[in-house]
């Protein structure tokens, strides 16, 4: 027996509320964002080649891939958004940690590892 679920709609709508706690969903973000630790660290990859790397937005509320299309319309770079973290090609990351602040994550909770 199979059990059909239901892609959007209503379906999706109980489902995070139920995932929330009961929480409408724009509070259950704003409490994510300040439980939070975000970290920020340049790695170099071969040829010298500089690489932001933003890990710690493991919530399911946050749509990695969006708001790595947005990062990287800021910086003006390329990058990705997979295993969980976001990519920019290029060392971003100060600048990277003041549009985090831009877009709700508190100072506190955002991390530039040496």
């Amino acid at each position: 027996m199979k059990l059909e679920i239901p892609k959007g709609g209503w379906f999706k709508r109980m489902f995070q509320f139920e995932f929330s706690g009961g929480l409408p969903p724009e509070l259950f973000r704003e409490i994510a964002k300040e439980e939070m630790l975000i970290r920020i660290r340049v790695e170099r990859r071969k040829w010298g080649r500089e690489v932001t790397i933003i890990e710690g937005l493991d919530d399911p509320s946050i749509n990695l891939k969006e708001m790595a299309a947005k990062l990287k319309s800021k910086l003006a770079c390329g990058g990705t958004a997979k295993n969980g973290r976001i990519e920019l090609q290029g060392n971003h990351k100060e600048r990277v940690k003041e549009l985090l602040m831009e877009m709700g994550f508190p100072e506190e909770n955002i991390l530039i590892v040496d």
